[in-house]
């Protein structure tokens, strides 16, 4: 039998990283040796990861390669200069917080014109020269990197320069067309380095994968060539032995991951709250579950909108937990960040949705991506943030079951099938 062809893989996100970060990387490594592809991975040693979640270890395979060099992160001095404890999972830096204190403001100035391509790239010059030790002595066909952050991909790019490796550079967001990057303060000088860097990867990359179709046609307009898609997805193996346990009692409006003040469904606590008014039963049944941090500005409004006492904050919970909560779910929430480039934004809790096979009700533009998907797949609907009337009436007809939702063909969002595509181009750019 023909010997797998190898990938060096760079990603700083990997178990026990909890969150969705690892996620995309992590299901590439545990199928490409179905597709003729066998992973070495490099990672950080003693990251500081924000969340934690040792349920993700089950997907390392067997006898992976795996190194781990050094790391220096400035994350830890920021929550000590901010007061924040050592397992705050907050990060002002990203500019997504509503309420930013004055060390907030000066740590996010900072980041953005002194840490480039961002806060991780102590890790880039350790490991380009441990790499470089090991890419004398060790074949590999092709390189893989995955960002943000962009540190991953500045140290693929540095090594296949060098070593003439032909390398894929997978985005899961865009670089400086990415909604953050307006909000970190950056300045002229620092926004030409993030877009020399930028044009660089363009130049040098063989490949070029991104999560979005509107992102791709987003990074071809700036330069990028030779650029696809490939999508976050599910992994069924995630759903083995879960099964629904809803009880016809509770009605659960749900939202798994951030909700920021980006993300904040007022209008949609207004509905809850006339319906809570209207109509007792709906108000007996209701409950409105947010996983995840919350922004005040969210908690203000469903204060506001008088809807405590059917408001459950969960917090960080493993991943697990997250899935079986979508089961039980009657409506699973899908705010789009309001944010310029909202069009391509595909969360990856969109996939972990179409396969629960819950109603999904998505809040932003209806043009998106996220909207056509939903569309295809009828698995629920879009609306703008502030449609009153139709966003009334789908949260009714679904809780009075006037409405069926069963979606329809999301295998090809399938981790497994996913892979497959990003393997076919590992063999595209390593052909001759």
């Amino acid at each position: 039998m023909k010997p797998n062809k190898k990938v060096l893989i760079v990603s700083y996100y990997w178990p026990p990283a909890g969150g969705i970060s690892p996620l995309r990387i992590l299901k590439f490594v545990k199928y490409l040796r179905r597709f003729g592809w066998e992973p070495v991975v490099v990672v950080p040693e003693k990251a500081d990861y924000l969340y934690y979640d040792d349920t993700y270890l089950k997907d390392i395979p067997e006898n992976l390669e795996i190194h781990r060099t050094k790391i220096w992160e400035p994350f830890g001095a920021y929550r000590l200069l901010s007061g924040r404890g050592k397992k705050a999972t907050n990060n002002p830096v990203y500019g997504n917080n509503a309420k930013k204190s004055l060390i907030d403001e000066l740590s996010i100035w900072i980041r953005g014109n002194f840490f480039i391509p961002d806060a991780r790239m102590f890790w880039i010059r350790p490991t380009v020269k441990y790499l470089s030790r090991y890419l004398k002595d060790n074949k590999v066909d092709a390189i893989l990197t995955d960002g943000p952050p962009h540190t991953n991909t500045v140290i693929g790019m540095r090594l296949a320069q060098k070593f003439n490796i032909p390398w894929l550079a997978d985005f899961q967001d865009p670089w400086t067309q990415v909604d953050y990057y307006a909000k970190m303060k950056i300045g002229k000088r620092a926004d030409r380095k993030h877009r020399r860097l930028e044009q660089e990867v363009f130049r040098t990359a063989r490949k070029i994968t991104i999560a979005s179709p509107t992102w791709a046609k987003d990074l071809e307009s700036i330069g990028a060539r030779n650029v696809d898609v490939i999508y976050y997805g599910y992994d069924e193996d995630d759903f083995r032995d879960l099964k629904p346990s809803r009880n016809d009692d509770r009605f659960i409006i749900s939202h798994t991951g951030i909700m920021g003040p980006d993300r904040n469904p007022e209008t949609l606590f207004r509905v809850l709250h006339d319906m809570t008014v209207e109509d007792p039963e709906f108000a007996r049944r209701l409950r409105l579950v947010l996983a995840g941090p919350v922004d005040p500005a969210v908690s203000d409004a469903i204060k506001t909108y008088g809807l405590e006492a059917y408001y459950e904050a969960w917090g960080n919970i493993p991943r697990r937990q997250a899935l079986q909560l979508n089961m039980d779910s009657g409506i699973l929430l899908l705010p789009i960040n309001k944010a310029p480039n909202a069009k391509g934004r595909l969360p990856g809790k969109l996939y972990e949705y179409l396969r629960v096979g819950r109603p999904v009700l998505a809040l932003g533009p209806e043009d998106s991506d996220a909207a056509e998907i939903i569309r295809q797949t009828q698995a629920g609907t879009t609306l703008p943030y502030d449609d009153y009337e139709r966003i009334r009436t789908f949260v009714s007809d679904i809780f009075h079951g006037r409405q069926k939702i069963s979606p329809m063909g999301v295998e090809k969002f399938s981790n497994l099938n996913q892979t497959g595509k990003l393997a076919s181009f590992l063999d595209q750019i390593t052909q001759g």
